[in-house]
């Protein structure tokens, strides 16, 4: 078989006169209608207008134009059914073997007017019968498309049956993009859909022996990992991605040049300074041993500053994560044959407001906490108030601790990590490993927790390590008691009102 008739009704029309002259070339006979048959025809394309086809006119201002049996008939047709073919003989409807159509703007601009009828009905049939006819939805297949009619005055089933799954995707989503617009309008309960493009296979998930594949959502425009750009070094890995993610999300909470170094989901160093190498150097200082191997993200431009700090430190970093790269320092950085190297682009606010989690048979949905803390959302409980640079400092180290697994702790001085207890069963012991990792660092620092003290007892040992001022969110029952502990040791304490529970 050959394609001999196409129905052309489009509303993205770029490229669509150039693919329709390439097949024009090939002898095929071209149906459209409204403004792709004028810019077809002022393109001098000759056209055969779907009225003049059907017989029938395009009725109540445009909204039904193709809805016609010798419009769907000529689509649906099976050409190897004897009573489908003796119908259409019957009732003079012509075959029409390739449907190119997008539709109606309806994301872009969502009113009632753009919601398409004719389009999706004609794409679902054309996609339905792709056995025999060719349905083309996108303008980046015109070429291959029109290059395969000109050479073989047909397409091969496999690239139908491909054009056919890229039609019920078009249409799909395009409904769910209706269906958003009337739950908005209603205010009736979101509904959860999950559309992933498959980006690459991963050479395994984990651990070697799992096997794992990277998805994105095709309509998430973030300054997020997985939109980033690869500029140096192997695949990502399935860890690279998750830690990544993690750098990612916990740089862009800050304004002032910040360094992040992730180690297994959890930051072993972060600091803010008015210089990014300066920062930079400050938080590889938290923890240079946990550092071996981490993920590095950083808000600002890497400058030779930073690369100087890498080589002279003989770091060992699996991925470098920053908004762009000066020449310079990109060049020296890609002389680490193993050392990943990403760029985000300009740190944009995050668009995405949901945060899932999966479980077994199941996904938990909740909002994003985007929340910004201020000195005006602090209650400053003890006795002794804190100094605006302890407040500072506290605000500083709270930002580090929403992005810590719980239970967590945050020592900081001024704004640079000081130490940090991740991921344990008691918040005791939280602070012991942030007391173990810190030292003698962690005197004269303040320390964050993302959750209330349920007793004295990581407060008093936070101060035996030298701490002076504490942010915690409050809450607890035994509040009075953790204040009248606080004021008796002599240290600040505020409360937040706002837990940060990682899980």
């Amino acid at each position: 078989m050959s394609i001999k008739r196409a129905l052309i009704s489009v509303s993205d029309k770029s490229g669509i006169v150039e693919f329709a002259k390439k097949i024009e070339s090939a002898g095929v006979e071209i149906l459209s209608t409204g403004g792709t048959a004028k810019v077809l025809r002022d393109s001098g394309i000759k056209i055969i207008d779907v009225s003049e086809h059907t017989g029938f006119p395009e009725i109540m201002g445009g909204r039904v134009k193709t809805l016609h049996p010798k419009i769907h008939g000529g689509i649906l047709a099976l050409r190897s059914d004897e009573k489908h073919m003796s119908d259409a003989e019957k009732n003079d409807i012509k075959m029409i073997d390739l449907v190119v159509a997008n539709l109606y703007p309806f994301k872009e601009d969502p009113c009632i007017e753009n919601i398409d009828i004719g389009g999706p009905s004609m794409i679902r049939a054309a996609a339905k019968n792709f056995e025999f006819v060719t349905v083309v939805c996108e303008p980046s297949d015109y070429e291959v498309i029109a290059a395969d009619i000109i050479e073989n005055g047909d397409t091969d089933f496999k690239t139908r049956k491909r054009l056919a799954r890229k039609a019920f995707t078009m249409t799909s989503r395009y409904d769910e993009h209706i269906d958003h617009y009337f739950r908005n309008m209603l205010d009736e309960p979101e509904l959860l859909d999950l559309h992933y493009e498959k980006v690459c296979s991963l050479r395994y998930g984990e651990n070697p022996h799992q096997k794992a594949a990277f998805f994105r959502n095709p309509n998430n425009s973030d300054s997020n990992i997985t939109n980033s750009k690869v500029l140096h070094g192997r695949q990502l890995s399935f860890n690279n991605l998750v830690d990544g993610n993690s750098a990612i999300g916990l740089v862009k909470e800050f304004d002032e040049p910040t360094a992040v170094f992730i180690k297994h989901n959890n930051p072993c160093g972060v600091a803010s300074a008015e210089k990014l190498e300066d920062a930079f150097l400050e938080a590889y200082k938290v923890d240079p041993m946990s550092a071996f191997g981490c993920i590095i993200a950083v808000n600002r431009e890497v400058n030779e500053a930073v690369v100087e700090h890498v080589n002279k430190n003989k770091m060992f970093v699996e991925l470098i994560i920053a908004p762009s790269y000066e020449q310079k320092a990109l060049e020296l950085l890609k002389k680490r044959k193993n050392l990943r190297i990403l760029e985000l682009g300009p740190l944009k606010k995050d668009s995405q407001q949901r945060d899932i989690k999966k479980i077994a048979g199941g996904l938990l949905i909740q909002t994003r906490d985007n929340y910004k803390l201020t000195p005006n959302d602090l209650k400053v409980v003890t006795s002794k108030k804190p100094a605006e640079e302890e407040i500072a400092s506290m605000l500083f180290a709270n930002k580090v601790c929403k992005h810590v697994m719980s239970n967590a702790v945050v020592m900081a001085k001024g704004t640079t990590v000081t130490g940090v207890g991740a991921g344990q069963m008691s918040r005791v012991d939280s602070v012991r490993i942030a007391g173990i990792k810190g030292g003698d660092r962690i005197k004269g620092s303040v320390m964050a927790s993302d959750a209330f003290f349920p007793f004295a007892d990581a407060l008093e040992q936070a101060v035996d390590l030298g701490v002076t001022a504490i942010i915690q969110p409050g809450g607890s029952i035994n509040d009075p008691s953790i204040i009248k502990r606080a004021d008796e040791l002599g240290i600040t304490m505020v409360f937040t009102g706002r837990r940060y529970f990682r899980h």
